[in-house]
């Protein structure tokens, strides 16, 4: 239907007319809830299709997530099929397809996408940007208001410049392309992959941003948060509720007079058989891809949380050698099961060590090392539960070390107390500066104070911790 039968049939000069929004944000590959996310779509497709009402279809970022097999497998490419059989129209970029493939799979990630992407903040370092990528994306409905989105993602400046990308200031970006979207657009809607802080100052700050579809950090609004003049949305994470919002444009006073924002929960729904299907389909062709034989173990190899164990300290010590660190450590936390004798693939290795975790160089002075190990001794350090920081595991667990001797003892509650700490029978300068290779999930937030605060920190990538498990398997297969 074309502008002027629209006009016609709606006389839109006397009326409102509503537009539906619909949007997925953190799934992490949570395929479990993904038909049911569909069969929901599909309904309100087709109610809005019988109604002649405009609706579109987002994702806010963190679809794919290399927990998975099939997303470990395929490098989110299947993750991209999934959302070409829905019939997305805009999506943007989280960090998990930003930071956890390496630069040559991104670049390729959406090359079949029937979508549009958009993320302002993300470059090619070399200048060379992948066809699909734009700053923003504009859609017309039929009465012809003209929307306009614009992605943004997370800057993890030390992750995204060794994968040759370059991660711009979220509000530079913004402030760069928000004249043109004003000026080109009726309505404005921001995918915001930057957590629930940015999208309340986001909104404080440009108030010319209608809907701001938040993410990140997981945070669920089922009524939404009205901001300045923006609404704030956020559906969750893994795909439990999908998010909707309706807006209310009135043709005379040519604006919008209301703004709704829901978030559905959908678990109790039926699978959409079609998406079920390509899941399944794919699930079989990871699998043959991940069968890949590494090793042929002659004895088990015993994982442990709370002790260590022969295969985490050969980690540690590959960790060592790999990084040529001073000193490495690691928690046995990272190995979710045992290894029983004889053939590992690719796929058990993926299994036991999920986590899209990066290996990680920091520079501590003796002083601080030693309180970062006094730390990690402690039984509420060991016992701790981590959720986030790429961590997809239960418990940090007992901490490994590589390069050092430790001499303790166990106190009436149960906790390790540090006595004295050694490097080659001599102990720690107190004031000089040491490297420590680590997992990089111990940068973020306040889990090792001493580690967040460092200055200097050197990630590796794109390589994750399991493919230092694959060389430790493969070196020690024969004599384990």
């Amino acid at each position: 239907m074309n502008k002027k039968q629209w006009n016609l049939l709606k006389g839109y000069e006397q009326m409102e007319e509503q537009l539906f929004l619909y949007y997925t944000s953190d799934l992490h590959s949570h395929f479990e809830n993904w038909p049911k996310i569909v069969s929901f779509i599909k309904e309100k497709r087709a109610k809005h299709l019988k109604e002649k009402q405009h609706m579109l279809l987002l994702d806010n970022g963190d679809h794919l997530d290399r927990v998975h097999p099939m997303s470990e497998a395929l490098l989110g490419q299947g993750n991209v099929s999934l959302l070409n059989q829905a019939n997305y129209d805009v999506v943007t970029l989280g960090n998990n397809e930003g930071i956890t493939l390496n630069h040559d799979s991104l670049y390729q990630l959406y090359d079949e996408a029937d979508f549009s992407i958009v993320c302002a903040n993300l470059h090619s370092s070399d200048g060379d940007n992948p066809d699909w990528l734009r700053a923003t994306t504009y859609r017309e409905t039929g009465s012809g208001l003209t929307i306009g989105i614009i992605g943004l993602t997370a800057p993890f400046y030390a992750f995204y410049e060794p994968l040759r990308w370059t991660v711009e200031d979220p509000y530079e970006a913004l402030e760069r392309e928000i004249e043109q979207l004003t000026k080109q657009a009726d309505i404005i809607i921001l995918l915001s992959h930057l957590g629930i802080n940015d999208d309340e100052q986001i909104a404080k700050n440009y108030p010319m941003i209608d809907v701001i579809v938040g993410g990140h950090t997981h945070h669920l609004f089922r009524n939404g948060k009205e901001v300045n003049q923006s609404i704030l949305t956020a559906a969750g994470k893994f795909g439990h509720f999908v998010g909707e919002v309706i807006l209310t444009w009135d043709h005379t006073q040519k604006k919008l007079v209301n703004k709704q924002a829901y978030a559905t929960q959908i678990d109790h729904l039926s699978d959409d058989k079609e998406s079920a299907q390509l899941i399944q389909e794919q699930t079989i062709r990871s699998n043959q891809l991940l069968d890949q034989r590494i090793a042929n173990l002659q004895h088990p190899l015993e994982v442990e949380w709370y002790r260590i164990t022969m295969i985490l300290q050969r980690l540690t010590d590959t960790l060592l050698d790999w990084t040529k660190a001073d000193f490495a450590m690691l928690n046995a936390g990272l190995l979710l099961e045992s290894l029983p004798a004889g053939e590992v693939n690719y796929a058990t290795v993926h299994r036991i060590c999920p986590h899209p975790i990066n290996p990680c160089v920091v520079q501590l002075t003796g002083k601080e090392l030693i309180e970062v190990i006094r730390g990690v001794l402690t039984k509420t350090f060991m016992e701790l539960k981590v959720e986030g920081y790429g961590f997809r595991g239960e418990v940090i667990g007992k901490m490994t070390f590589a390069g050092l001797e430790l001499d303790s003892k166990i106190d009436i509650e149960g906790n390790e107390v540090l006595k004295t700490v050694t490097c080659n029978q001599k102990p720690l300068d107190m004031n000089r500066t040491y490297s420590l290779a680590l997992a990089d999930m111990f940068t973020f937030g306040q889990l090792l104070p001493e580690i967040a605060r460092s200055t200097s920190k050197e990630f590796f990538v794109p390589e994750f911790m399991r493919d230092l498990l694959v060389q430790t398997l493969m070196k020690y297969a024969g004599n384990d």
